[in-house]
């Protein structure tokens, strides 16, 4: 027994520390920019030996990766987000509306956590393309996640006669994107509430029966 009480707090140990590096990481690249932040750095606020960061995450670009991974989960738990609570119950509700407003209050949540490090992002992916190949455009796994959604509301009672799915997901990928959020939120001063009711407003006009 005691060598499982001991393997769970090192387990523990090794989850601590490596969100420490994690946070760490998030905050210099926020702070100076992805390409002015080395690894040393990293280390360096995190506490940790810059060898860690190495043996945890191979290089920068992955640490880059995970961190947009853990901003978008809310946690580190390996789960998918359509396999996420979130996302199953909005899948679960029993008409097109009510599922429309729960899967813009989960995106919604994903919105606030992605707006801290959304730019930091967008640099490293203008100006490193080895990071820019992290996310390729032609397999854009947000994309998927709103195709799922729309194919399921779009079979609902309530949901828009006419709309194709492909239509539907389109809306909910452009209209729950990070740019909008931040132009309405960072750049204009909406409440992040504000924003959620203005796009389950602007969504249910398009994609439910009125």
């Amino acid at each position: 027994m005691g060598e499982v009480r001991g393997g769970g707090r090192r387990t523990e140990k090794a989850r601590e520390t490596r969100r420490r590096m994690l946070d760490a990481a998030r905050g210099l690249f926020t702070e100076q920019g992805y390409g002015a932040t080395t690894l040393q750095h990293v280390a360096d606020r995190a506490g940790v030996a810059v060898q860690t960061i190495y043996f945890t995450f191979g290089n920068k670009r992955s640490l880059l990766k995970e961190l947009v991974d853990v901003t978008v989960a809310g946690d580190d738990e390996p789960v998918a987000t359509m396999d996420r609570p979130w996302f199953r119950d909005a899948l679960a509700a029993p008409t097109a509306e009510e599922h429309l407003r729960a899967h813009v209050g989960g995106t919604r949540a994903i919105l606030d956590r992605m707006a801290a490090i959304d730019e930091m992002v967008c640099v490293a992916c203008a100006t490193d393309p080895e990071v820019a190949a992290l996310w390729p455009k032609e397999n854009d796994p947000r994309l998927t996640v709103q195709a799922a959604a729309a194919a399921a509301l779009a079979g609902k009672p309530g949901a828009r006669p006419g709309v194709p799915a492909e239509r539907a997901a389109d809306l909910l990928y452009g209209l729950l994107s990070t740019e909008v959020y931040l132009l309405f939120v960072r750049d204009r001063g909406w409440t992040p509430d504000a924003w959620e009711q203005w796009a389950f407003e602007t969504l249910r006009s398009q994609l439910c029966e009125d």
